[in-house]
């Protein structure tokens, strides 16, 4: 659209399907690659990306000629797709429903790209499902504790 500018950052959170650590760092690269291809075939900018086997951390700057929840079903159901039919995983691989989304003005990026890059650090002390909690804290999200990232009974 001409004469749009605009600057919108930001970061997704989501889970796989119960929380099962499937994605496995000998293919996570290529998994990264993957949906940076997504978000730059859509005319979105990748800004950072990291995870751990059981979800996923996405930074990027929005372009605002798709809705956000449609470029999440794109790129979970795309890469859900070519998670399964590479083989990667020894059963069905899925994305848990839902995700985060939080936006962040250009001068908080520094510090959203270091959080990013030190998920695997940052794991080591806290659990996923406390991680989540902490950041709808920080943004006054109200939230149903039962729907964050459900694990197997």
């Amino acid at each position: 659209m001409a004469n749009t500018y605009t600057q919108i950052h930001i970061q997704v959170v989501f889970a796989a399907e119960h929380r099962k650590a499937l994605v496995d760092g000998i293919w996570e690269d290529q998994l990264y690659k993957y949906i940076t291809g997504i978000l730059q075939n859509y005319g979105h900018k990748m800004i950072q990306i990291n995870g751990m086997p059981d979800h996923m951390h996405i930074l990027f700057g929005m372009r605002p000629m798709q809705a956000l929840s449609v470029l999440m079903q794109q790129i979970k159901q795309d890469s859900s797709k070519w998670i399964n039919q590479n083989g990667f995983t020894n059963r069905k691989f899925a994305w848990q429903q839902g995700y985060g989304a939080f936006s962040y003005s250009k001068s908080q990026l520094p510090k959203v790209i270091q959080y990013i890059k030190n998920q695997k650090e940052l794991h080591r002390k806290i659990r996923l499902r406390q991680e989540y909690m902490d950041i709808l804290r920080t943004y006054a999200i109200d939230f149903d504790e039962q729907f964050i990232f459900k694990s197997i009974h």
